[in-house]
């Protein structure tokens, strides 16, 4: 469904002056929630630029999230703990999923999972560059999309996140405007299908 394979993604800050790797660790434990802005850029294998988008996202852990794009068309991604719900706007069309294990080796995983981090993901500090300082994680589960997902942080905050998949594609997210433990609505990590839409999975 699009750009909706490419959702599972989310802010976050951490302790200043330390590595990428005790900056997520300090995130997990202290983190509950986030909101932020997010634009995405997708380039394909020759680097040539295939899909772009934007819009928010917002997360509670453990396991609940939502991603809205409003750009340049709508779709809706959230999980409720217990399913995962894809909304496509254009197609009036939602895909439900028991969410389980599915989000293990994903980013959702990484940032909205539970303590248990290093039990999905191989993690290593990857240096400077671009003025940021980067985390690579690499997911234990083959099964995923995902080859590795790197994270860099300007300061004590992650503006930028890169998403390495198993078609050669590189997606891009960058971050604005985020919040740390807002207090969030439990409705906003919900989701009723419009009616009339096709519900797929149920």
């Amino acid at each position: 469904m699009r750009l909706l394979f490419l959702l599972f993604t989310l802010a976050l800050t951490g302790v200043t002056h330390a590595a990428g790797i005790d900056r997520l660790k300090a995130f997990i434990h202290g983190a509950r929630t986030a909101e932020a802005d997010f634009v995405q850029t997708v380039s394909d294998k020759n680097g040539r630029v295939t899909q772009q988008a934007s819009g928010q996202m917002a997360f509670a852990r453990p396991g609940k999230f939502r991603w809205d794009y409003h750009a340049p068309y709508e779709q809706v991604i959230v999980g409720d703990g217990s399913k995962l719900w894809l909304y496509d706007a254009d197609l009036d069309q939602v895909t439900v999923k028991p969410l389980g294990d599915m989000i293990a080796g994903t980013p959702a995983a990484l940032l909205a999972g539970d303590n248990a981090i290093e039990k999905y993901f191989s993690l290593k500090n990857a240096g400077d560059s671009d003025g940021l300082e980067w985390l690579e994680a690499t997911p234990k589960n083959r099964d995923t999309t995902f080859e590795r997902i790197r994270m860099g942080f300007k300061g004590d905050i992650l503006v930028q996140m890169e998403l390495f998949d198993q078609f050669g594609q590189h997606t891009t997210l960058k971050l604005t405007h985020f919040v740390r433990n807002p207090s969030i609505a439990p409705s906003r990590f919900t989701f009723t299908p419009p009616k009339g839409a096709d519900v797929i999975g149920e």
